[in-house]
């Protein structure tokens, strides 16, 4: 077995962390734990994290490990092609340089689904396993800088009536004089969501929420979001590594949860009619980057 040590400096907040890494078949960790500042780490005694490999990925390779994750949007009891006018399509979910990579930009002729037309492409990634309360979800990932969004969240495939969503990162690269006021700032935000939806009784929605403004803007470099599933009364939310907030659904949160990746459009942030960045931006800026996703559980030492 080849194992490789590898030595990274992280900058955030004007702290470097000097993380270091053991490379074994294609796996690499963080000293064996989610990513933690010195101090943060939640860990219980007499435990320790494993990762759960199933949920996890380092993307060094030159596709997407379809045993690991659904690029396409119908299939596996989900049925959703996105939100107009932004339609998820496969093709612009790709593995490049260590990177996931979901890209957007503009159909070329418009396309009309159930929900309604379509005129701007996105995409979405789905885990092919679904994960649970008491696990630690995480990823590295750089927002693009459109008027789309960035996303790194859970959903359960749930009853007849009813579903929960757990938000970890939900944020939009550009605002413009069309945002709603109250998102004008969500090209610089950590912004998670408790929402247990009810498809046909009453009330539709209940959600609890968190979040915290940044200095910089999501898609100006990587962070590190993360979210320990702690219990199903709780779960803590992390960036950088540090802890920034807990959420407390009212909801009993225990129904597995799959993991998903969606670069989307909202009525909230509509984008301008000439296309905006999503018509204008080079590649670079219309790409949605994943260094990394890991999931991790807590077993006894």
């Amino acid at each position: 077995m080849n194992h490789k040590i590898l030595f990274r400096a992280v900058a955030t907040g004007g702290l470097t962390l000097f993380l270091v890494s053991c490379q074994s078949n294609g796996w690499k960790t963080a000293e064996g734990n989610p990513t933690f500042s010195e101090g943060e780490n939640p860990c219980p005694a007499g435990m320790k994290w494993i990762p759960v490999r199933g949920m996890s990925d380092e993307f060094n390779g030159s596709k997407v490990n379809l045993k690991k994750w659904q690029v396409d949007p119908i299939g596996n009891s989900f049925t959703w092609e996105g939100r107009p006018p932004g339609l998820f399509l496969a093709d612009n979910v790709s593995v490049e340089d260590g990177d996931l990579r979901v890209k957007v930009g503009v159909l070329d002729e418009p396309y009309t689904g159930v929900e309604g037309t379509y005129t701007y492409s996105g995409g979405i990634v789905r885990s092919i396993m679904p994960g649970q309360a008491g696990w630690y979800y995480e990823c590295r990932m750089k927002a693009n800088a459109t008027e789309m969004s960035s996303t790194f969240w859970m959903l359960t495939i749930g009853g007849p009536d009813e579903a929960l969503e757990l938000d970890i990162q939900e944020c939009v690269g550009r605002t413009t004089e069309l945002t709603k006021k109250w998102a004008r700032n969500w090209d610089r935000i950590y912004h998670s969501n408790a929402i247990h939806w009810r498809y046909f009784s009453e009330p539709k929605e209940t959600k609890t929420q968190g979040w915290i403004g940044l200095d910089e803007k999501n898609a100006d470099r990587y962070f590190v979001y993360g979210a320990w599933w702690k219990s199903p009364q709780e779960i803590r939310f992390y960036l950088d590594g540090k802890y920034m907030y807990s959420l407390n659904p009212e909801t009993q949160w225990d129904w597995p949860a799959y993991l998903h990746m969606a670069i989307e459009t909202y009525d909230w942030n509509p984008i301008p009619e000439d296309g905006g960045m999503v018509a204008s931006g080079t590649e670079e800026e219309r790409t949605t980057k994943y260094d990394w996703i890991r999931t991790w559980k807590l077993v006894n030492k």
